[in-house]
């Protein structure tokens, strides 16, 4: 049983010795000029894609099996255009773990949401920016890196990037500054095939992450598309990999995470920053499950 506390996390966090892993709760709080929060989650994915109306059970599933059935039904383009309106067209408030996470800035940032939120982040700061591809001829790899200077970013080669900046890895794409998608069956299953592979993660984030460990926020091990894109981008971790803020884990959440060394913490990512705060609510006496 470890006895990291929120202190010890917020330390880790803001060394670099520990990388925030993001998950679609990150983004509650989020909402456009109605009040409307933004579709971030596998379920509100497929509403939003679907005008709002549920679709059959077996679509109902994760939100990539929905992708696909509308990728078969209307193309390929449908899903893209979808997300790039739904993220890269539509605006939306600051969620408030964003704002936070800008306070400080973590070096390296892994970021499985599909908006721009992270990005704006850092929109004053020079980076580098990973993003996913999948189903792309012509390379060997499915990702692009991108090298922001302030202003625009240009792409850049592995080698030709400075990685001397902060790292933002959105694996599941971002519609800025081009709109690639991880989305359908069809994408995750190229996708992971080759990020096992080890052809979907640069080198100089390789040679990064050994030993580094993980706090997930606002991420669910309940789908079965994010959990094996959780195993292998965190790969070579150190022990335990890491910890998940889950207020109330289900068994098939405990089992999974006893499994891959993740310690989860019955909390809330606002407690945590509220910890940060030095607002006290119990800050860093959260309960530790499933070691």
């Amino acid at each position: 049983m470890s006895d990291a506390t929120f202190s010890t996390l917020l330390a880790g966090l803001k060394t670099g010795d520990i990388v925030p892993y993001l998950g679609p709760g990150i983004l509650a709080g989020a909402t456009n000029d109605k009040g409307e929060a933004i579709p971030a989650d596998s379920d509100s994915l497929i509403y939003a894609m679907n005008n709002g109306q549920a679709m059959a059970p077996r679509l109902m599933y994760e939100f990539p099996r929905a992708a696909m059935h509308m990728e078969l039904k209307r193309g390929r383009s449908f899903v893209n255009k979808f997300l790039s309106t739904l993220y890269g067209e539509t605006a939306w408030s600051r969620a408030p773990l964003h704002d936070w996470l800008a306070s400080f800035k973590p070096a390296y940032v892994v970021d499985i949401n599909r908006d721009t939120q992270l990005q704006d982040s850092y929109a004053e700061t020079p980076h580098i920016l990973i993003t996913g591809i999948s189903r792309i001829g012509g390379t060997d790899y499915r990702f692009k890196i991108y090298q922001f200077d302030g202003n625009d970013y240009r792409e850049v080669s592995q080698e030709g990037a400075d990685t001397s900046l902060p790292i933002l890895f959105k694996p599941m794409g971002t519609p800025r500054p081009e709109g690639h998608f991880i989305a359908s069956d069809a994408d995750y299953v190229d996708y992971i095939t080759e990020l096992m592979g080890g052809f979907a993660i640069p080198s100089f984030v390789k040679q990064y992450r050994p030993e580094k460990q993980y706090l997930f926020l606002g991420m669910r091990f309940t789908r079965d598309s994010e959990r094996m894109v959780m195993s292998d981008i965190t790969y070579a971790a150190g022990t335990p990999r890491g910890w998940a803020l889950i207020t109330e884990p289900t068994a098939k959440e405990l089992r999974f995470c006893k499994r891959m060394g993740i310690e989860i913490i019955e909390a809330d990512h606002t407690e945590l920053m509220n910890a940060d705060a030095g607002k006290p609510a119990g800050a860093g006496e959260a309960q530790l499950v499933g070691c």
